[in-house]
């Protein structure tokens, strides 16, 4: 294949300056569009270099083989000259561009930007708050208070709180950090504005509405305009709008001042007008709203109350899968900067509940699964996490795969929060949204707490056992019924056969069942999918490795009698970048039938939402042979078995 040439003529398909952003992976290009009208599709189609195109997730796909995709890419990307990603980074990209039209999801995805990266500093916060409470909360262990007790523990208690209090005392700070981060300003500018807002010199934030009552408030008088000297302290809005500013000021200036005059006044400029515009407009615009937001939520929350709870917990998982609950911890820390007010976060609770309910039904999964130890092991440790609030694994690895047991787990956590509702069960800061997560709730509600959660676990993990039997009991039944057609020989090897070994252990899958277009539509070549349980890769053929790619998740082989084998491991797992694979050969080895390749581990791509299914493809033979595959799906193949012969 001429690289250069093909690229050539991909380049004038796609229209001048039409690629936002090039990647590419084991077999094909991953372009992100600008304008997909400008495309010549007949042109991609038509070529004979080219195996076809597919859009997905934002992304548009042109399919060119094992090897090959490697210099069309490099060629493509002088000749265009585009900016270039890795996939993983061209995913982000693509989900990123896909928000541009959805208003909810851009929110979101910049509250997700913001408040990420400060959940492990409010994790601790909150972790060090719930363990003062059980330090100075009376009635957990007597009458009195640990530290009533046992007054030694004072000074401890006292520097834990202190520990507890500084990321919520601070948290602007925190927040102008990553918001202005996320806006594109220089972080240490927006921590500086954030540093404003909580001067001491400053009425408190928590102490703004009854400076204001009182009439105690005090004001600046800039040429006649009185601008309150309120902090900020406790307030998400308000910070996130000065960021925004201070961002948007400081490209400007960045832009209309140049070198060392750029370097010196650009930061003052910035920051002197964004605090102005903060004390006098922006700061109690925002603040209002803010407080606004959380009066709304107090609001539902004491109107509706266990039947609210039970709604929102009915929905609170599918609103994980979503995505959309990144938004929450800007609620969260609202509620709790205010907790006089509002008495506490009801969203921990329900989170409670419903990671409990995700986790009990994994674990049900794990005694339904007898005899499939891949899900077994699979379930046991993301039904562990689950319980202690990290339930990606179990939702997304176990639950959605069967559906039954996520839609039940749904019901479970409805009743677990409605009972937690019934309780007034809230919490007095952030933490574990788990079993272990009664430490961030207060004493006097651990009883509501604790009920509520086994409720939850008991639901869902009985109905989802009962009803997973009859659905396991009928796959099985349907199993021994196909019995003869299984693990049946679908082509007699000839002494002519070129044949292609099984490079993992598993289940044979039809190829057109593989959830990828590119293999399933046989685009790639001709072959078979294997559902690995075993974690060692092979080399199915005698030859010589053509293609290793750095994120070992794809390797192409070429025989002495010219046959080439790709094996694909997983769906998009270049999307990993190498992580959870190993690979003992590098390109131009020679390797036997049966050498060791690599390894990969199932149970982390699992982690991750992807399929280690394998493909493995013939993606060249010699001239009038065809591929035929040796046994039929649903067959179980051990490693070095004959999978595939050339005829």
């Amino acid at each position: 294949m001429d690289y250069k040439a093909v690229a050539g003529r991909v380049n004038a398909a796609l229209g001048k300056d039409n690629v936002a952003t090039a990647a590419h992976c084991a077999t094909r290009l991953r372009l992100i569009i600008k304008d997909k009208d400008k495309i010549d599709m007949a042109a991609l189609d038509n070529d004979p270099d080219l195996k076809g195109t597919f859009e997905s997730a934002g992304q548009f796909q042109i399919i060119v083989g094992p090897g090959d995709v490697n210099g069309v890419y490099d060629e493509y990307v002088k000749i265009a000259n585009v900016s270039t990603a890795t996939p993983d980074e061209l995913k982000k990209l693509a989900a990123e561009a896909g928000t541009k039209n959805n208003p909810v999801m851009a929110v979101v995805k910049v509250l997700s930007d913001i408040f990420v990266p400060l959940i492990p500093a409010l994790t601790a916060g909150g972790l060090l708050m719930a363990l003062n409470n059980i330090l100075t909360g009376a009635g957990l262990f007597g009458k009195e208070s640990l530290v009533q007790m046992y007054p030694r523990i004072t000074g401890i208690s006292e520097m834990v709180n202190l520990m507890a209090s500084a990321p919520f005392a601070f948290l602007p700070i925190l927040i102008g950090f990553t918001a202005t981060k996320r806006f594109g300003g220089n972080e240490i500018l927006g921590a500086a504005a954030g540093m404003m807002l909580v001067m001491p010199a400053l009425i408190n934030g928590y102490s703004v509405a009854e400076a204001v009552a009182s009439g105690k408030m005090p004001q600046w008088d800039i040429f006649g305009l009185h601008i309150a000297q309120a902090g900020y302290q406790g307030q998400v809005l308000p910070v996130i709008g000065v960021a925004l500013i201070l961002a948007t000021l400081e490209k400007f200036f960045h832009k209309h001042l140049k070198g060392a005059v750029d370097f010196t006044f650009t930061p003052m400029f910035a920051l002197i007008i964004t605090g102005f515009l903060t004390f006098a407009v922006v700061g109690p615009v925002l603040r209002t709203v803010s407080n606004g937001l959380t009066d709304g939520l107090v609001w539902l929350y004491t109107s509706l109350g266990a039947a609210g709870m039970g709604i929102f917990g009915l929905f609170y998982s599918a609103i994980v899968v979503t995505g959309l609950h990144q938004s929450f911890p800007a609620i969260e820390t609202q509620l709790l900067a205010d907790i006089k007010r509002t008495g506490g976060d009801f969203i921990f609770p329900i989170a409670t509940s419903a990671n409990v309910a995700q986790g009990a039904a994994t674990f049900a999964i794990y005694f339904l699964s007898k005899g499939n130890e891949k899900m077994r092991a699979l379930s046991s440790s993301a039904g562990a996490s689950a319980m202690l609030g990290i339930t990606e694994p179990a939702m997304f690895g176990v639950n959605l795969k069967y559906k039954f047991p996520f839609f039940i787990a749904l019901g479970a956590a409805g009743v677990s929060s409605a009972i937690m509702g019934l309780f007034h069960v809230l919490s007095s800061s952030l933490g574990p949204a788990g079993l272990i997560g009664f430490i961030a709730i207060p004493a006097h509600s651990w009883i509501g707490f604790f009920i509520a959660v086994i409720v939850s676990f008991v639901i869902s993990f009985s109905a989802t056992y009962v009803y997973g039997k009859r659905v396991f009991a009928k796959e099985t039944t349907s199993t021994a019924n196909s019995a003869t057609k299984t693990n049946q020989v679908a082509y007699e090897l000839t002494a002519n056969d070129q044949v292609v070994a099984a490079p993992v252990t598993g289940t044979i899958v039809e190829l057109s069942k593989v959830p990828d277009p590119v293999f399933a539509s046989g685009a790639m070549g001709t072959g078979v999918a294997i559902e690995p349980n075993k974690e060692t890769i092979i080399s199915p053929v005698s030859g010589t490795i053509s293609v290793a790619y750095p994120t070992h998740h794809a390797y192409g082989l070429t025989t002495d009698e010219g046959i080439e084998v790709l094996i694909h491991i997983g769906i998009d797992t270049v999307n990993l970048e190498g992580k959870g694979f190993t690979s003992n050969v590098k390109q131009g080895d020679r390797v036997n039938i049966g050498d060791q390749l690599g390894t990969v581990d199932i149970a982390s791509v699992k982690a991750a939402g992807l399929q280690a299914t394998t493909m493995i493809i013939v993606t060249g033979k010699p001239e009038g042979t065809e591929v035929k595959n040796v046994l039929t799906p649903n067959s179980y193949i051990e490693q070095g078995d004959d999978l595939l012969a050339i005829h």
